[in-house]
């Protein structure tokens, strides 16, 4: 790792912006993704200067910014809001939006100019769009007016009335055999990038090695080509989520209410403000 005069905290030599290319270079010289969330400028900032190489501007903001319990009711301006805050405070990283439930899944022509929008009033590297046959007609326009597009495949949140579960998916091998075929379509069509969710370990591996472009899973296991997680859980900013491939690196949970409360005993004891900080 190095360290400019900013404090800014890369990989040795691989302090240029990421971008789709960079992604594939990774893939083909077997160095491992690192994706994280980020909703907003402040966090966004830190997670890019800690050497991040993809940000996920993900419709999770629906769960963890809006407190909703799916990532269905979150709206395209939502998500630009997001997306421009989350712009702000990024340098090197490559910045993935959403585009949000509904705004893809129709009509292509008005895939392409949501798409187009979101691009536009955010400045972002990338947009991901769950789905594979299903949606490649709108995969595909979109790639054709010149966007990168990143696919998402296996457990898809904007389906979670579809499926009326957050169960491993792709078990069995009918799944399993679209799941696959779907990722070679998103391939062929142009995609930089898939996000594999919640599948078994041995068909992500399998998948892996069957496609050129990198592989992200989340609860895929160890044989894909990067990890994804939301910030806001491996932080432990929540206490009530506990899925088995979620790692937490921190308690903030823990850690931000003792401050909170102890600022409150402050206040209250007149401990807060002191001499010192006063004018």
């Amino acid at each position: 790792m190095s360290e400019d005069k900013k404090g800014y905290l890369a990989p040795t030599g691989n302090r240029k912006k990421v971008t789709a290319l960079r992604l594939r270079e990774m893939k083909q010289q077997g160095e491992k993704i690192s994706m994280l969330t980020a909703y907003d400028y402040s966090m966004a900032s830190v997670i890019d200067q800690a050497g991040i190489d993809v940000i996920l501007v993900g419709d999770s903001a629906s769960n963890v910014m809006a407190g909703n319990s799916t990532t269905l009711p979150v709206t395209v301006d939502q998500m630009i809001y997001h997306g421009r805050s989350v712009m702000n405070g990024v340098k090197r990283a490559m910045v993935v939006i959403d585009m949000p439930f509904g705004s893809y899944q129709g009509n292509p022509y008005e895939a392409v100019a949501n798409a187009v929008r979101i691009m536009k009033e955010t400045q972002a590297d990338c947009l991901k769009l769950e789905g594979g046959k299903e949606v490649l007609e709108s995969v595909r326009a979109i790639l054709n007016a010149g966007i990168p597009v990143t696919g998402h495949l296996g457990l898809m949140p904007q389906s979670i009335n579809k499926y009326g579960t957050y169960a491993v998916r792709a078990k069995e091998e009918g799944e399993a055999g679209k799941l696959m075929e779907d990722a070679l379509l998103l391939q062929e069509a142009g995609c930089c990038a898939v996000v594999l969710e919640k599948i078994p370990a041995g068909l992500a591996g399998k998948v892996t090695e069957e496609l050129t472009i990198p592989t992200i899973g989340i609860g895929a296991g160890p044989h894909v080509d990067g990890q994804v997680l939301v910030i806001h859980d491996m932080l432990g900013m929540n206490n009530d989520f506990s899925p088995r491939f979620l790692r937490r690196y921190a308690n903030l949970f823990d850690d931000i209410t003792a401050a909170v409360r102890q600022y409150v005993n402050d206040v209250k004891s007149s401990g807060f403000p002191s001499e010192g900080e006063s004018y």
